[in-house]
C-alpha cells in the first residue's frame, strides 16, 4: 500500500474502499472483506445511510483504531456552523468512534451559500482534535478559492468525480498548485464505458491485468487518491492488487487522451439538493 502525506502531515492510504450506494447491512459485509484483504482506508458519508454498518465492521475487525483511516461527510441539509457540529456528533455515534481521520463537506451547494460557515465548523472540529484532517468534495475552483481566502485551515483534499472520461485536468492543476490532493470518486466510471474502451483493454492485456486495475493504476500514477467501491469479494481483491505493475509514460498519455469531460454525476454548481 502506498501512503500519501497530506498538507497537515497526516498520512493517508492512496487506495481506499468506498461504500456509496451500499445498503447498511451489506456495508458491514463488504467493509469486513475489504479490511480482510488489506484496505485500511474506508470512505462513507451520512447520506449513504451506512455509517452504522461501517462502524460494525470496524468494531468486529479488532484492528487497532490507529491503524485505520476513516472518512465521512456532512450532507447538504446539515450545512451551516451549528448544524455541522451536530451532524458530526451524530455521524460519530453511528460509526461508534471517538474521532474520524477525515471529515468532508459533501457538496458546496452554492445556491445556499453556506459552505464557508460549514467549513469553519470543520476547522473547529479539527482544532478540537476530533478529526485528524478536513477537506471538501465536489468543489470547483471558485469554491476552493473562497475557502482559501476566507478560512484558515487549508483543505487536505478535494474529492471529485474523476475517471479516464472525466480527467479534471484544470482542477487537478489548481489543487496541485495549492498542495491539495485530488481524491477520485467513481474512479472506474461507475463500471461503465471506460472499462470497455479499446485503449484500456489493450493496455490491460499487455500487463495481464484487468481494465479496472489499469484505470486504478492510472489514477495512482497521477498522484490521485482513489476509493473504488464493490460488494463483490473477488472485485474487492482485484481492486486492491494494483501495486505490482506500472504503466509506461506512453500508456499514461494514451489514457489521458481519452478525456471527454463526461460526467456521470451532477455538475457541482447545479447540485443543490438538500
Amino acid at each position: 500500500m502506498n501512503d500519501v502525506t497530506l498538507n497537515n502531515g497526516v498520512k493517508m492510504p492512496q487506495l481506499g474502499f468506498g461504500v456509496w450506494q451500499v445498503e447498511n447491512d451489506q456495508a458491514t459485509t463488504a467493509v469486513s472483506k475489504a479490511l480482510e484483504v488489506g484496505y485500511t482506508s474506508i470512505d462513507t458519508a451520512m447520506i449513504y445511510g451506512n455509517e452504522a454498518g461501517v462502524g460494525k465492521a470496524i468494531k468486529d475487525s479488532n484492528i487497532p483504531r490507529e491503524k485505520l483511516f476513516i472518512t465521512t461527510k456532512v450532507w447538504n441539509s446539515d450545512q451551516g456552523y451549528e448544524n455541522t457540529l451536530r451532524a458530526f456528533d451524530e455521524s460519530l455515534e453511528r460509526l461508534g468512534l471517538e474521532y474520524v481521520d477525515l471529515y468532508l463537506i459533501h457538496w458546496p451547494t452554492p445556491e445556499f451559500d453556506e459552505y464557508v460557515d460549514t467549513y469553519k465548523a470543520l476547522e473547529k472540529l479539527y482544532h478540537d482534535g476530533r478529526v485528524k484532517a478536513i477537506g471538501v468534495c465536489n468543489f470547483e475552483i471558485e469554491h476552493l478559492e473562497r475557502i482559501l481566502n476566507e478560512c484558515k485551515v487549508k483543505p487536505v483534499l478535494n474529492q471529485i468525480e474523476c475517471h479516464p472520461y472525466l480527467a479534471q485536468k484544470e482542477i487537478k492543476e489548481f489543487c496541485a498548485k495549492h498542495d491539495i490532493f485530488v481524491e477520485a470518486w467513481s474512479p472506474l466510471d461507475q463500471g461503465g464505458e471506460a472499462l470497455q474502451d479499446e485503449v484500456i483493454v489493450r493496455i490491460a492485456e499487455a500487463h495481464r491485468k484487468t481494465p479496472a486495475q489499469v484505470i486504478l493504476r492510472w489514477h495512482l500514477q497521477n498522484n490521485t487518491i482513489v476509493i473504488p467501491k464493490s460488494v463483490t469479494p473477488s472485485r474487492i481483491e482485484e481492486n486492491f492488487n494494483v501495486f505490482d505493475f506500472e504503466l509506461t509514460t506512453d500508456e499514461m498519455s494514451a489514457i489521458d487522451e481519452l478525456n471527454r469531460d463526461r460526467r456521470n454525476g451532477p455538475h457541482p454548481n447545479e447540485m443543490n439538493k438538500r
